[in-house]
């Protein structure tokens, strides 16, 4: 199944858009008011010229600290490369702007493997006069070392590892650290599940990598290893329901018989007619 990286940027980001922007911009961060913040349907356009519709992925509205008059917030995020990219932003701010008719703050998050020089800016010259300076802050994750976010207790941060410059030999490495970042922030399940779901997505050990990754664990002290073993524990619970979950769904779909799915899921009957409401 092909990854939905826009959907899993947006349900991190409105979850956690203070701790994003405190991570990667404090100076925005300090001036912004996050006590008014809401965030605002997609926006759908169509670029005339080659003939694609975009979708404006994340817009939330709030005001600076000290003033009355509400701001716009554009988050984009970038998963593959486009030439055209910083073309592409300023049109979603003329188009916003005409929109809204608001001061608008655009953020662009480069979230591809390669490394490469990404514009922050789009401009119109002439060799008499400047027309257009337009510009948009951005981060650019795999440029960022991960190692200089494993003491943050930042619920961003700790899945946006996933996604920071590391090598395939450090990977093993990167897990462990971000377990021992979920056992210090010591959050609610669900969260935990958002960020931990988020993680996983984009760094995946191999059964021989995982195996390493529980002796290292088990190197560890022991009150913070046993609280690291736990969640690796819970999450294959959750894994292995998960699976169980997706064959119920599957075989619902092709009319299976239900006490048949329960048997060989092991799922309950209220379990598996909650999912058949899903899938109707």
């Amino acid at each position: 199944m092909p990854v939905d990286h826009d959907r899993l940027f947006k349900e991190l980001l409105t979850t956690y858009f203070e701790e994003f922007m405190l991570l990667f911009f404090p100076e925005a961060y300090e001036a912004i008011d996050f006590q008014e913040i809401r965030f605002l349907p997609e926006e759908l356009y169509t670029d005339v010229t080659v003939g694609e519709k975009y979708r404006v992925d994340l817009l939330a509205e709030t005001k600076l600290k000290g003033e009355d008059s509400l701001i716009i917030i554009h988050v984009e995020p970038q998963s593959y490369i486009q030439d055209n990219f910083d073309e592409r932003m300023f049109i979603y701010f003329s188009r916003l702007y005409e929109t809204y008719r608001r001061k608008i703050l655009p953020i662009a998050i480069f979230s591809y493997d390669k490394i490469r020089e990404e514009p922050a800016s789009f401009e119109m010259t002439f060799p008499f006069t400047d027309v257009l300076q337009f510009h948009f802050l951005t981060v650019q994750l795999k440029k960022k070392n991960w190692r200089d976010f494993i003491r943050s207790e930042n619920p961003v941060a700790a899945a946006l590892l996933s996604k920071m410059g590391y090598n395939e030999t450090e990977k093993i490495e990167v897990k462990k650290e971000f377990l021992r970042m979920l056992v210090r922030m010591n959050i609610d399940a669900a969260r935990q599940t958002l960020i931990s779901g988020f993680f996983e997505t984009y760094l995946q050990l191999t059964p021989e990598e995982e195996e390493k990754l529980l002796n290292e664990v088990k190197k560890m002290s022991n009150q913070e290893g046993e609280k690291v073993m736990e969640l690796m524990v819970s999450y294959e619970l959750e894994g292995r329901k998960k699976e169980k979950v997706d064959i119920a769904k599957n075989m619902l779909k092709k009319e299976a018989d239900e006490n048949f799915i329960a048997e060989v899921t092991g799922l309950s009957s209220e379990e598996i007619e909650l999912l058949k409401e899903e899938i109707e």
